[in-house]
C-alpha cells in the first residue's frame, strides 16, 4: 500500500504519478491538435487551389501542395518557399522567468505550465529539392498548447502573440486557420535577400563542385543579416 510507504517515497510515486498524466494528457492534446492542422493545410491547399484554377487556369507554377510527412510532419509548398510544421515529441515547461508565469493562469495552477510545441519553418523550397543541407530555415511560428488546449501562439505578425491571452481561449479550426493564413501571408512577403558581398566573396574548390554537382552553397532569405532586427515592411 502506498500509505504504508515512506514519507519520501510517497512523495516520489505521487510526483511521477501525477507530472507523467498531465505530461502525456498535454502530448495527447497536441497530437489532436496537429492531426486537426493537417485537416486545416489539406482543405486550405484544396480551396485555394480551386480558386487559382478559376483565375489561372492549370497552372502548376503556382499552386499550393499539401504534403503529410508522417506523424510529426505536414509540409505546406506555395511559390518558392516550404513551410513545415512540426510537433515536438516532448512536452516543455516554461523557464521561470517567463512572463507567463506571472498570469494568474499558471499562479492558479502551476500544471498549465505545461505545453506541447508545434514549430511553423520556413525553408525555400529548392532547399528541399536540391537537398541542399546548409540552408537556412526560419522559425515564423510556433504553438503552445496545454493540457486543456488552451494556447499561445509567438511568431511573425501573430494577433496572439501577447502572453496575458494564454488562459483566456482554446485551440479551435479557425483558430488554426488564422495561425495558418497569418504564416502563409508573412512568408509571400518574407522574400530572398541578396547577401552581403563580403561574406561570398570567397567560395572553397569544394563549394564549387558541390555547387556543379547538386547546388550546395549555403542560401537563407537573411544569410549575413539579423533575422529579428531585418524583418519584412507590413503590406
Amino acid at each position: 500500500m502506498a500509505s504504508d510507504l515512506p514519507s519520501r517515497q510517497r512523495d516520489i510515486l505521487e510526483g511521477l504519478n501525477q507530472k507523467s498524466r498531465t505530461k502525456v494528457h498535454v502530448f495527447n492534446q497536441t497530437m489532436e491538435v496537429f492531426n486537426q492542422l493537417k485537416d486545416v493545410l489539406s482543405e486550405m491547399s484544396n480551396d485555394l487551389n480551386d480558386l487559382l484554377e478559376s483565375e489561372n487556369g492549370n497552372d502548376r507554377r503556382v499552386r499550393l501542395e499539401y504534403r503529410d510527412r508522417g506523424k510529426f510532419e505536414a509540409e505546406l509548398k506555395f511559390a518558392d518557399d516550404v513551410l513545415i510544421f512540426s510537433m515536438h515529441s516532448d512536452i516543455f515547461q516554461f523557464d521561470r522567468e517567463h512572463p507567463a508565469w506571472k498570469t494568474d493562469f499558471l499562479k492558479t495552477d502551476p500544471s498549465n505550465s505545461y505545453c506541447g510545441v508545434i514549430n511553423i519553418y520556413n525553408f525555400l523550397s529548392d532547399s528541399l529539392k536540391y537537398n541542399r543541407q546548409e540552408d537556412l530555415g526560419y522559425l515564423v511560428a510556433r504553438i503552445f498548447v496545454n493540457k486543456d488546449k488552451f494556447f499561445m501562439v509567438e511568431g511573425k505578425r501573430q494577433p496572439k502573440r501577447n502572453v496575458s491571452s494564454f488562459g483566456k481561449m482554446q485551440l479551435n479550426r479557425d483558430e488554426l486557420v488564422s495561425i495558418v493564413e497569418t504564416s502563409v501571408l508573412y512568408t509571400l512577403s518574407f522574400d530572398l535577400l541578396v547577401p552581403p558581398f563580403d561574406l561570398v566573396k570567397m567560395a572553397s574548390v569544394e563549394q564549387i563542385n558541390d555547387k556543379i554537382e547538386s547546388a550546395k552553397l549555403q542560401t537563407g532569405k537573411r544569410l549575413g543579416y539579423k533575422y529579428n532586427s531585418d524583418d519584412v515592411l507590413e503590406d
